[in-house]
């Protein structure tokens, strides 16, 4: 359960995500929970990164897809993100992304829960 955060960070890595819906099921009820998702957003925009830095063409497009969704869905969840991996992921998207409608989209959800006043960016 430790290493798989580090292997969600890979592009198209469709059976970890799974294990880790998985393992969010099993954690549902317990304090981990948000500890847990915490790990997931993390590996979430790293891997998001990872992808823009590698694939500058958009080549992957529904690999990013269900990974901006799953970003945007974790969010809502965790609604607090490490400063590094937020600028990371909004200097490489806003690099290689900027004309993507979903990148967009979420992007400005993310930007609308991280940046109420309460938020801790």
């Amino acid at each position: 359960m430790d290493q798989l955060p580090a292997a969600l960070e890979r592009a198209g890595n469709e059976e970890s995500w799974a294990m880790a819906d998985a393992i969010s099921r099993v954690l549902k009820n317990s304090e981990e929970l948000h500890s847990w998702r915490r790990r997931l957003l993390s590996a979430c925009m790293k891997g998001l990164v990872t992808i823009y830095s590698s694939s500058k063409d958009e080549s992957k497009q529904e690999v990013e897809r269900s990974m901006l969704l799953r970003l945007e869905e974790l969010l809502c969840m965790v609604e607090e993100v490490d400063p590094d991996d937020w600028c990371s992921l909004v200097k490489t998207g806003l690099k290689y992304r900027y004309r993507d409608e979903t990148f967009l989209k979420v992007l400005n959800v993310a930007i609308q829960l991280l940046y109420k006043k309460e938020s801790s960016l």
